[in-house]
């Protein structure tokens, strides 16, 4: 389980060394892709796998799922970190997710996501409150 914030840079070339805490679980290989509130989903190969098989399961008939499905897949990257634990974001992720220097990488269990640090800021500073003040169930069983 992916877990915790941390505060890596993106290189010249475009590569971010991963956290070790979450680095062994990435080690066999990863892919990148298109997360929602423009930033980059991080799966390992194996929970990558059974991500599409899920969405595999949506009925082709459904535009809905057509749409997400092209969405997700066709920005999808897949490569093995190197020994210093780097993988590079290509350039059409990195404008997508609007990446600078200064990134924020986020554990979320089962994925890791990046984000660019000032819109990772942004994003906690407008939700924060709502988190706090959450009522209603909105994980079944936990809230």
């Amino acid at each position: 389980m992916f877990l915790g914030t941390y505060a890596p840079r993106l290189d010249e070339k475009g590569r971010i060394i991963l956290p070790a805490k979450v680095a062994d679980d990435l080690a066999d290989g990863v892919v990148l892709t298109r997360g929602q509130e423009r930033c980059i989903y991080v799966f390992s190969a194996a929970e990558f796998a059974t991500m599409h098989e899920r969405i595999r399961q949506a009925p082709v008939t459904s535009r809905d799922a057509r749409n997400y499905l092209r969405v997700f897949l066709s920005g999808a990257h897949d490569e093995t970190p190197d020994k210093q634990r780097r993988v590079t974001i290509p350039p059409a992720l990195r404008a997508y997710a609007g990446l600078e220097r200064d990134l924020a990488v986020l554990g979320v269990g089962d994925r890791v996501e990046i984000w660019d640090a000032t819109a990772w800021e942004r994003y906690l500073a407008e939700h924060e409150d709502e988190f706090a003040d959450t009522a209603g169930e909105v994980v079944p069983g936990i809230l």
